[in-house]
């Protein structure tokens, strides 16, 4: 699975200006609402909230993957959103997240959102590609450097 497949150039927001991760989540649930993905940005953040008092998504290296299956969808959607002070997202070694991944996933969607989960997590392992996103000034910059990184990936 290719991130062009699950990411657009659109979903890309390369500031957030929540700093806390429950703000965080509603901004990028908002997002969502407004782009005409979702109808009710509320219903979306009640999931994801309980998604994230099971385990935290943040998994480390300063990424989390905040994910949930819903209705009304075909295919994996992913929205990637970048904090440059980044926030605490109660991580897995501890560190602040710089980089949101959230992926909504269709119900009847069986193994394909864990390739998803998979390819975003292999591609973010490397430093080298998040000091660069940290650094990239707008959304299309950082979709240019995902998309050129994953395409090293079989």
């Amino acid at each position: 699975m290719k991130i062009s497949e699950i990411l657009k150039r659109d979903f890309v927001i390369s500031e957030l200006s929540s700093n806390n991760k429950s703000d965080i989540l509603f901004e990028l649930c908002k997002y969502l609402e407004q782009s005409g993905i979702i109808k009710n940005k509320k219903d979306l953040f009640d999931s994801l909230i309980e998604r994230e008092i099971l385990a935290s998504t943040g998994i480390g290296e300063n990424l989390a993957i905040p994910h949930v299956k819903i209705d009304g969808i075909e295919q994996i959607i992913g929205l990637l959103g970048k904090s440059v002070n980044g926030v605490e997202f109660e991580s897995l070694d501890n560190q602040p997240v710089h980089f949101i991944f959230l992926l909504l996933i269709p119900q009847n969607s069986t193994g394909q959102h864990l390739k998803a989960l998979a390819r975003i997590s292999r591609l973010f392992k490397n430093s080298s590609l998040r000091d660069h996103i940290l650094k990239a000034k707008n959304a299309d910059e950082i979709y240019s450097l995902l998309i050129d990184e994953d395409s090293k990936f079989i």
